[in-house]
């Protein structure tokens, strides 16, 4: 079966304009890269689907070159207009929403209606800023001197340089540019080296409409490349503010190199979350949500479920309905929508999934729902596995660490809702986190100061997946970044005390007196 033709890639990836070489430096449609070329192999069958061109320390320079000309002009151009340009690109991607979709799909290996849902995310973030670009807003503040007038207001910084990973190859991206471009400021994107050509089919969608407009190209730039590209930008001066999402490893080494230069940076980064299910849980809810958080998008998101964590009185009824349910689950080509689980980015995925569990057998876990690597037909690419469950500790070192790959823990709790929040909280990194319940009390503390420690805590829903009108991001080793909706937009921008004397004296600030 060649899944290219039966399920329309080629023919999505012609009107994507992703051809089988690729550009992989451009602020623009007809820039030309360097002689390296990035390889992207689909986990879904193994197949090449193209190549991109790695970008070389010459080209990355012109790159950020061609972005400073372009910011010249764009902090200039009034906020609504900025708006107007998001406008079209969100209605851009309405047109290219099933081919950019199945793209994601076959590059990446999550479910199509996955890849629907998350070039969905970038529509819903293009609309949330062209309403944002008419409402961007600082203070007026009374001053303590007469006839002073004293305000806050909000500069766009300049260059955004965003780093994505592979797991959200799109919407990460489009929640960062889609707020710096009504800011005022321009961006320039390192996609994951394990899916560049998503990354190649956005950058020409926006090229588009940039030309239609006669815009600056450079108001979007694209590089492509491994760590070391991404590392120019972290070292760059000429770049004020780094959007990194990746693991908490990498993280630490971009927060570490953005702040000796006294840079800005969001991090979104590592997650092991929980959900804690109490004795009056409705377990209907609770399967849904565990088994859709575990085994979505084979694991691999930042908020997927890693953790159930079930109170002792109904631990048998909530362990043997999500073990059912795990019997149910279908796994293959993610572009049959008739298939739960695709397979994990790649072979290295693969091994870190085995090894982990391995290691929560060798640390005493009880394996509930068998793993393994699947073989055979429509498993050629080697890198589907299967969603398995694990009885565990949460002590045990494995269930410290965050595995992108469908493992779920499954964990026992005693005493009140204050024992499951403390073996919720009792990890380093601190994402996402829910609770399942029908008591309003557990409920409210859960949600309260000395409840969930994680950046987002969902009551009666799972942990994966967020609205765009929440500011997303996590807590301690997570990154404490935040992204997308809310007030996110402030960490693009720099702020600015302004205060103008309209009197014909100069009073000084706490009465201070200085005469001449």
């Amino acid at each position: 079966m060649n899944i290219q033709t039966e399920f329309g890639i080629t023919e999505a990836l012609k009107n994507l304009g992703v051809a089988a070489k690729n550009n992989g430096t451009s602020t623009g449609l007809q820039s030309h890269g360097g002689d390296n070329f990035l390889e992207s192999y689909s986990p879904v069958d193994g197949a090449l689907i193209g190549k991109v061109s790695v970008t070389t320390q010459a080209q990355y320079d012109k790159v950020i070159e061609t972005a400073q000309a372009a910011f010249k002009d764009w902090r200039d151009a009034p906020a609504p207009l900025r708006g107007e340009i998001v406008r079209q690109f969100g209605q851009k991607l309405r047109e290219h929403k099933a081919d950019l979709g199945k793209l994601v799909s076959y590059e990446m290996g999550k479910s199509y209606q996955e890849g629907l849902g998350e070039v969905q995310e970038m529509i819903d973030i293009c609309d949330f800023a062209v309403g944002l670009s008419r409402q961007l807003h600082g203070l007026t503040i009374k001053s303590e001197r007469p006839l002073h007038h004293m305000q806050e207001q909000y500069h766009p910084l300049g260059i955004v340089g965003i780093i994505s990973a592979f797991n959200f190859p799109v919407a990460v991206w489009a929640w960062n540019t889609a707020l710096a471009w009504v800011c005022g400021d321009v961006c320039v994107w390192k996609p994951s080296e394990k899916t560049p050509l998503t990354g190649v089919a956005c950058q020409n969608i926006i090229a588009e409409v940039l030309k239609e407009n006669d815009l600056p190209e450079g108001i979007s730039c694209l590089i492509n490349g491994d760590y070391n590209v991404g590392s120019w930008m972290t070292k760059d001066e000429r770049v004020p503010l780094i959007s990194a999402t990746g693991s908490t490893r990498m993280g630490k080494i971009v927060g570490q190199t953005v702040a000796a230069r006294l840079g800005k940076s969001i991090l979104e980064l590592g997650g092991n979350n929980a959900i804690i299910v109490t004795p009056d849980a409705d377990i209907k809810m609770t399967v849904i949500g565990a088994v859709f958080g575990a085994v979505g998008t084979a694991g691999q998101r930042c908020t997927s479920t890693r953790r159930l964590i079930v109170h002792e009185d109904i631990y048998d009824k909530v362990r043997d309905a999500v073990v059912g349910a795990y019997g149910q689950l279908r796994i293959g080509n993610p572009l049959d929508e008739k298939n739960h689980v695709g397979p994990v980015i790649d072979k290295d995925s693969v091994n870190n999934y085995n090894k982990a569990i391995e290691a929560a057998k060798a640390e005493g876990g009880k394996v509930l729902v068998e793993g393994g690597v699947l073989s055979g037909e429509g498993f050629e690419s080697g890198c589907y596995v299967k969603p398995c469950i694990i009885e565990a500790e949460n002590s045990f070192k494995i269930v410290q660490s965050e595995t992108f790959a469908p493992i779920l823990y499954i964990l026992k709790y005693k005493g009140d809702v204050h024992d499951g929040i403390a073996v919720q909280n009792g990890v380093a990194q601190g994402l996402s986190s829910a609770i399942m319940t029908n008591s309003m009390r557990d409920a409210h503390q859960f949600l309260s100061a000395v409840g969930s420690d994680c950046g987002i805590a969902n009551v009666n829903i799972g942990t994966s997946g967020a609205e765009i009108g929440g500011a997303f991001g996590g807590e301690k080793e997570t990154g404490g970044g935040r992204e997308s909706g809310s007030d996110a937009w402030k960490a693009y921008m720099r702020r600015q005390t302004n205060t103008l004397n309209y009197s014909t004296e100069l009073p000084l600030a706490q009465g201070i007196k200085f005469d001449l």
